[in-house]
């Protein structure tokens, strides 16, 4: 077994939108994606008043990923146009395929916008292979309790375990691409070791406290994102004084990557089509 390394350590960049605090540490000027991981947004935390006007993502359309939310703090209410529809509250997520097209909005539920509260909420894009870009849209809702937490290394790490499998448990999401997601919330002096990486990409992503990562022992705090290097089977991870971490891994795709707006695709004239299907309202039912 050797050990990853940390490639580079980047901060996540403040790009609010509305009075919604956003913070992005991927794509940035150092870094396009983690192949397959194209896109993530850091929104809160913050508190928002009574009588507000909640977050700013009315229906709009996509093609050709999955959009992966977890909801760390407040609730947040998912509509799209194959008649999916839920509110997810603190500590779950919500797993999209857009594939062929959707229409989806989140939102904040009325009873958030009536009484406001914290919010914070994580958002990921994960690209799909050529073959699957076109692929039947799907929703998963999970809320807290039907995502497995397992307790490691003595009680001082839990690990929500999203997507993939950890020392014989499944996450309740079956990745088309073998994507493996979790949550990772490290109390003092918690140490994660976790193995068969070979030739996956490999990020961590630092919410709250920070980490130690990688055969160096790298220093990463809160709102930057360690990039892991290919090379090595094995990932390392402590938390001297606690912390909340989001971590991914998974097989890079190496195929080429066209995006315009809300759709990923593999070539221009496919961005094109997207247009075009979008405007013919060929993506679901009207919203």
């Amino acid at each position: 077994m050797s050990s990853k390394s940390v490639r580079r350590i980047h901060p996540a960049l403040r790009d609010d939108i509305g009075d919604l605090i956003t913070q992005r540490p991927v794509p940035s000027k150092h870094l396009d994606q983690i192949d397959p991981f194209l896109f993530l947004n850091h929104h809160g935390p913050q508190t928002y008043p009574p009588h507000n006007r909640g977050l700013p993502f009315g229906p709009h359309p996509h093609r050709g990923f999955e959009t992966v939310t977890f909801i760390l703090e407040g609730m947040l209410t998912h509509k799209d146009s194959a008649g999916h529809e839920s509110i997810i509250r603190a500590g779950g997520v919500q797993w999209m395929t857009a594939g062929s097209g959707l229409v989806h909005a989140e939102i904040s539920p009325p009873e958030f916008l009536e009484r406001g509260g914290p919010l914070e909420i994580l958002q990921l894009w994960v690209n799909l292979p050529p073959h699957l870009k076109m692929t039947q849209p799907a929703y998963t809702g999970l809320q807290r309790d039907q995502i497995p937490a397992l307790e490691l290394d003595g009680g001082r790490v839990t690990m929500h375990l999203v997507a993939g499998e950890f020392e014989g448990t499944a996450g309740p999401v079956k990745s088309l691409t073998d994507v493996f997601m979790s949550t990772l919330e490290f109390r003092a002096g918690g140490r994660l070791r976790m193995p068969i990486l070979a030739r996956r990409n490999v990020f961590l992503y630092v919410v709250r406290g920070a980490v130690l990562a990688g055969v160096g022992q790298d220093r990463v705090a809160a709102f930057h994102l360690a990039e892991m290097a290919m090379e090595g089977d094995e990932l390392e991870v402590m938390a001297p004084e606690g912390a909340v971490v989001l971590l991914g891994h998974a097989e890079p795709i190496g195929a080429p990557v066209v995006s315009h707006g809300p759709f990923v695709m593999n070539s221009r004239a496919e961005i094109e089509q997207a247009i075009r299907d979008y405007q013919a309202g060929r993506f679901g039912a009207p919203m």
